[in-house]
């Protein structure tokens, strides 16, 4: 199974920085959830983080068809996010485009094949009980032991 980016957002000094204005943060998140369906993203989530973590507003979870799909949705997302709001974001995991995470300070994006997603699941690590479960991942409890 493939390694999971680098970094983790909100533990390096290198992440994006965060932008204080709700509303900017509410732009780059419609932005972002523009932008992956317009690339035909499949099975995008987004998980408000505003108030339950320091790392970012918002979480948003898509997966593409192939690395090459992948790759193409994160190198879009990152160069238009640049020219539309002026941020530099961090990418991490491009080359492979297995799990690519982009940081963009507001808002974190990871971007997977569907195979790397659901073995990772972040969607179950992440959910508080306002987010959907995984789609078509099996509920934990019926899960075999170990592969919860």
């Amino acid at each position: 199974m493939p390694t999971p980016p680098q970094s983790v957002p909100g533990t390096s000094p290198r992440t994006a920085p965060r932008v204080a204005d709700p509303q900017e943060a509410e732009a780059l998140h419609r932005l972002v959830l523009q932008l992956l369906d317009d690339d035909q993203a499949v099975e995008t989530v987004s998980i408000p983080l505003a108030g339950k973590s320091s790392i970012a507003d918002h979480m948003v979870i898509a997966s593409g068809r192939s690395t090459r799909q992948v790759a193409s949705m994160a190198q879009k997302l990152s160069e238009r996010i640049k020219a539309e709001c002026g941020r530099i974001v961090r990418v991490e995991g491009l080359p492979a485009a297995d799990w690519v995470l982009i940081d963009a300070g507001d808002v974190i994006v990871h971007l997977f094949r569907p195979e790397v997603r659901s073995f990772y699941n972040l969607e179950r690590m992440w959910q508080f009980g306002d987010a959907p479960p995984a789609p078509g991942g099996t509920p934990a409890a019926a899960a075999p032991p170990g592969q919860a």
